[in-house]
């Protein structure tokens, strides 16, 4: 049980700052987790909400749709400060399309209409496809003489060529959407620049749904788009959630598991001799390194949550990270250990807003990381480890860049 303490420290904002090491959470984090899961939070605009960072509290929070999704009840704060960003006193008007922040039965007319494009069968049709593509990126890498940024080489293109072919996006336009979501994503972006960037993929994803409405083709926004009883509007604030979370996500747990790795040489020794450990150790890097940590809910009426009463209005911050390191769910959870059972991790999230891409995520990472190390036996990092850009100032975690190099000779072991 935690040492709950009433005079542990309340957090003025939340912690961020990653003084414990790049892969694990925040010190004060940890240490409000294991003295009081469910606390209060000073947020910077004054106003008094919850963090949450215990597993079970995570997990009953994430299950329980009186926590809302929804911005448009009433004010959401952020729990950090954004420079330009004006203290927001109203509510964010509900976007069309982006199911994500919604509630039912709203959420669940959309969701529906995606359940079929994600089954766990038709992942699975596409392995051959993925696989293909990991091979050629790697193709491609070897072809570079190293060093080389593996985010710009790998881990960023892989999830991006997969997601634009299911959902129809011309990747010669993926210059465009990723430097327009790097911008979206950033903590430390001005608002004019932030929504610049949303204004643009915006503009560039209804004029795509709409030629999909006019001439469908073969992929999910072609299939979505045959739906009549759908808006434009709202094609496009699915295909903008499916686009943004089908790369940024798979990318950063490529390019931060690879880091990972390479800080435990012993357990890739252990894949390389034993492929069949890929698919725990993607687990296992998922509820190690939680890229998707932060999430928001926002209380709809008066709740109880881990022995604490939330008031009604209350923005509640939740660390999914730091759930998945909490001890009273997992033996040793601050150790990275390809041989765990880590299923139950909360990393896709709980609850209906679980991630819809899930086994496309997982396909992509097993074949990634499978083949990265297949084809580069002697891959290392090419400058110290506390040198690699971490991206704290960005909504999802990861590296900015990897620099990684290899033996010439390292390709040809394909």
């Amino acid at each position: 049980m935690p040492r709950k303490n009433q005079t542990a420290p309340v957090p003025q904002g939340l912690p961020m700052d990653r003084d414990a090491g790049p892969f694990d959470p925040p010190r004060d984090i940890t240490r409000l987790r294991e003295t009081r899961p469910v606390s209060p939070m000073a947020f910077p605009d004054g106003h008094q909400g919850w963090l949450v960072t215990g597993y079970d509290a995570v997990r009953r929070l994430m299950a329980d749709t009186r926590f809302s999704s929804r911005q448009d009840l009433g004010v959401l704060h952020l729990p950090y400060e954004t420079p330009g960003m004006p203290v927001i006193t109203e509510p964010s008007p509900q976007v069309p399309g982006l199911f994500v922040a919604m509630d039912p039965p709203d959420h669940t007319r959309l969701r529906r209409k995606l359940t079929g494009a994600f089954t766990v069968a038709r992942m699975k049709m596409l392995e051959e496809r993925i696989s293909d593509i990991v091979e050629r990126q790697l193709d491609e890498m070897a072809r570079l003489a190293p060093p080389v940024d593996l985010v710009k080489e790998f881990a960023l293109p892989v999830p991006s060529l997969v997601i634009c072919e299911l959902l129809g996006v011309p990747y010669e336009d993926r210059d465009t959407f990723q430097t327009n979501s790097a911008k979206f994503m950033a903590k430390d972006q001005v608002l004019e620049e932030k929504m610049a960037a949303y204004g643009a993929m915006n503009g560039y994803l209804a004029e795509l749904v709409t030629r999909k409405r006019a001439t469908p083709g073969e992929d999910i926004l072609s299939d979505l788009a045959r739906h009549d009883d759908l808006t434009i509007e709202e094609l496009t604030g699915i295909a903008f959630l499916l686009l943004l979370a089908g790369h940024e996500t798979t990318a950063n747990m490529l390019a931060l598991g690879t880091f990972a790795l390479l800080e435990h040489p012993e357990q890739i020794a252990e894949l390389r001799a034993d492929p069949d450990l890929f698919p725990d150790a993607v687990e296992e890097l998922m509820r190690y390194l939680s890229v998707a940590d932060i999430f928001y809910r926002y209380a709809t009426e008066d709740l109880e949550l881990g022995g604490e009463t939330i008031g009604k209005g209350s923005t509640v911050v939740v660390s999914l990270l730091a759930a998945n390191r909490d001890p009273r769910r997992f033996d040793h959870p601050d150790t990275l250990d390809i041989h765990r059972k880590a299923r139950g991790h909360t990393s896709f999230g709980h609850g209906i807003h679980q991630c819809l891409g899930q086994q496309l995520a997982r396909i992509e990472m097993r074949a990634g990381f499978a083949g990265l190390l297949r084809r580069f036996p002697t891959l290392h990092l090419a400058v110290p480890a506390g040198e690699v850009r971490l991206r704290t100032d960005m909504n999802i975690y990861g590296v900015h860049e990897l620099p990684v190099t290899w033996t010439p000779t390292d390709p040809m072991t394909a």
